[in-house]
């Protein structure tokens, strides 16, 4: 049986930061098909693992945050952030702004990936205001 496939918004953000810091390969080659290829185990990840991370990796290309190329070897390499995978990650760049929208999307029982942004966008005024000592409207 294989991985739940549920999209985690901690995993997405932490793949935008890590592709924005220029981490571009992505090996989603699960050992589960080393022998069948011939390949080496070692130059694999648990099959578990690359279900997760090739699941997000095409949540992140099917919401227009990141264009891939995948080559047939299970390797994803980051094209580019596009704008709005920017816009996004700007968004929930800050731990407190990010920890804060996730509690409100939980408490409001909606985790869409635009109810979320909505959120951090308005966590991110309030935190502003905050820490600038001024009123963002």
């Amino acid at each position: 049986m294989g991985t739940p496939l549920k999209r985690d918004m901690d995993f997405i953000r932490s793949l935008l930061l890590d592709i924005e810091r220029g981490h571009r390969a992505f090996n989603t080659l699960g050992d589960d098909v080393a022998d069948t290829l011939g390949i080496d185990p070692a130059e694999t990840i648990p099959a578990e693992e690359a279900e997760r991370l090739a699941y997000h990796l095409g949540l992140l290309e099917d919401a227009g945050f990141v264009e891939f190329y995948k080559n047939m070897g299970g390797i994803w390499s980051a094209k580019r952030i596009t704008w709005n995978g920017h816009e996004f990650l700007d968004t929930v760049r800050d731990t407190e702004v990010w920890e804060r929208a996730k509690a409100g999307a939980e408490k409001a029982g909606n985790a869409s990936v635009s109810f979320l942004w909505e959120l951090a966008k308005a966590y991110g005024k309030h935190v502003a205001s905050e820490r600038l000592g001024i009123v963002l409207t």
